[in-house]
């Protein structure tokens, strides 16, 4: 065989190549480079205050919606008078799980044994604090709030379950000369306190949350998967700007174990807008 046909079979052989890989990508719902590197969100999850209209209308069937269009763990935002054995009923019909819920730090401090409890019954590893009302917001405050999550820790440790802090854009403003953010990383038990990284928020904020997990590795058990568009506001996921596929790769050193979907603001259709955002999740390679 000349060279010219060597060279010949060679370009034959690699289109065909690529010709089947298209074709088996396509019907895997992959994209290419999927099959030759990368990893992907096994289990896309939802910050269940993204329905909060929906759920406060019908909590059982809007589950039921969630879970067919394909989220599995579900972090709450409110319970919508249903019980620990009612919710767990409703997550186990529909094959779902939930590993956090975002709980007010007023009602841990005025029952924390009893939100232990439920988090216990609904196989929780994660309680999240949201957010911290306005006038406690001095760096004194976020210091008593360090201290606080670390003591709610140590009751929450025998349970299995970890305390956490879920970011707004405020937290990286400087005040007293430190920022809060810093003040709450550097100042809670790190077997104790996990951080769920609000993406939205923190690029809201004008900050590079990549430094962040270069230096406080491990610390980053939960995201919340919001976008951001051109403006400054908050986008379904894919868009906005957010580079999620360079974030996600620093899966390792930051400790991803669960992505949660939000938006604070889906609109009149809330659950065509996780429709969307699901899609592009799962089609993330990092």
């Amino acid at each position: 065989m000349n060279t010219k046909t060597v060279s010949t079979a060679r370009s034959f052989s690699r289109r065909s190549f690529l010709r089947s890989s298209t074709i088996l990508a396509a019907g895997a719902g992959l994209p290419l480079t999927a099959l030759a590197q990368g990893r992907r969100v096994e289990k896309v999850g939802l910050q269940l205050y993204t329905l909060r209209n929906e759920m406060s209308q019908d909590f059982e069937g809007t589950l039921a919606r969630v879970a067919e269009i394909g989220y599995k763990e579900m972090e709450f935002a409110g319970y919508f008078g249903r019980s620990p054995a009612q919710v767990r009923q409703t997550l186990d019909q529909n094959g779902m799980s939930s590993p956090a819920a975002h709980i007010q730090l007023q009602a841990l401090q005025d029952d924390l044994e009893g939100e232990v409890e439920r988090a216990a019954i609904l196989g929780q590893k994660y309680i999240v604090v949201p957010i911290l009302p306005e006038n406690q917001r001095s760096i004194a405050d976020y210091q008593r709030t360090a201290n606080y999550l670390n003591v709610a820790g140590e009751m929450c440790k025998e349970f299995g379950i970890k305390m956490g802090y879920h970011n707004h854009n405020f937290e990286f403003v400087m005040t007293d000369g430190r920022l809060p953010y810093d003040v709450l990383l550097e100042e809670t038990e790190v077997d104790l306190v996990d951080m769920e990284l609000d993406l939205y928020w923190i690029r809201n904020a004008g900050v590079d949350p990549i430094p962040y997990f270069e230096k406080h590795p491990g610390r980053f058990a939960m995201l919340h998967v919001k976008d951001m568009d051109e403006f400054g506001r908050m986008a379904v996921v894919g868009r906005g700007e957010i580079n999620f596929a360079e974030i996600f790769g620093y899966a390792d050193t930051a400790g991803f174990k669960h992505f949660f979907v939000e938006h604070d603001r889906p609109g009149k259709d809330g659950l065509a807008s996780i429709a969307q955002s699901i899609y592009t999740v799962r089609n993330i390679v990092y």
